[in-house]
């Protein structure tokens, strides 16, 4: 459902990603790690149409990310690292703005606001507006609207930050009820995090991809913890 040829970005002298190739299939959670300034950031953004990569695409269920970024846009559900939201809306005003948004309407619209506030355990928070809201709440929100409309692909970087344990917890047990039927790629620095939802783990570093594989078979190779194993990687594969 994603493919990525050769995807590129730098940003002045700084190659963010250097020229990256992987393939997500439907049914995979894909967790991509690496040390801050590695690029993950960047290769969301480039897959969510948020940023045009120097050289190189992808597809995102069969669109292409520079021939049709509505199409793509369409297709995928995206939680920025920094969620963006208008601080003075409620959280329903804000769902509903993104339904206008997303041209969700009538009965859909309804039910959709009925499978998404439970899901995303918001419903105490409704009627308050954003800027009272705790950062886990925020949060919370942030997801809300990424899996408002239903998407086959889901981009989430960092979808706990902020969260406390329990918090954690269910935002976990979320993805994990989606998985099967969506593509999931998620960003994160929190490796217990990999080893609960991740299927894939592909770890990045100055913009290039280190290791693609799993967390079980890494720790198998390595014969550590995935904590020892990302500082082995990271530490000895990037000159």
């Amino acid at each position: 459902m994603i493919s990525v040829k050769e995807l590129r970005r730098s940003f002045g002298p700084v190659v963010a990603v250097d020229g990256i190739s992987f393939d997500v299939e439907k049914g995979q959670v894909l967790g991509l790690i690496g040390p801050n300034g590695a690029g993950k950031t960047t290769a969301m953004r480039m897959l969510a149409c948020f940023l045009r990569p120097d050289s190189g695409t992808a597809t995102v269920c069969g669109v292409d990310i520079l021939k049709n970024p509505i199409g793509v846009r369409r297709s995928l559900g995206y939680l920025a690292e920094n969620a963006p939201a208008y601080n003075e809306m409620t959280v329903g005003g804000f769902l509903n703005f993104i339904y206008d948004v997303r041209g969700i309407e009538g009965k859909k619209r309804r039910q959709a606001l009925d499978r998404i506030v439970p899901m995303c355990s918001i419903e105490s928070v409704y009627h308050q507006t954003i800027e009272t809201l705790s950062k886990g709440y925020k949060r919370r929100v942030g997801l809300a609207q990424a899996l408002i409309h239903d998407p086959d692909v889901l981009i989430l970087d960092e979808p706990t930050d902020g969260l406390d344990p329990n918090q954690k917890h269910e935002v976990r047990r979320l993805i994990n009820k989606m998985a099967k039927d969506k593509c999931i790629i998620i960003s994160t620095h929190i490796l217990e995090e990999v080893e609960a939802v991740c299927s894939r783990t592909i770890i990045i570093s100055k913009g290039r991809i280190l290791v693609d594989s799993t967390p079980e078979k890494l720790k198998e190779d390595y014969q550590c913890s995935l904590d020892e194993v990302f500082r082995k990687i990271t530490q000895t594969k990037v000159a």
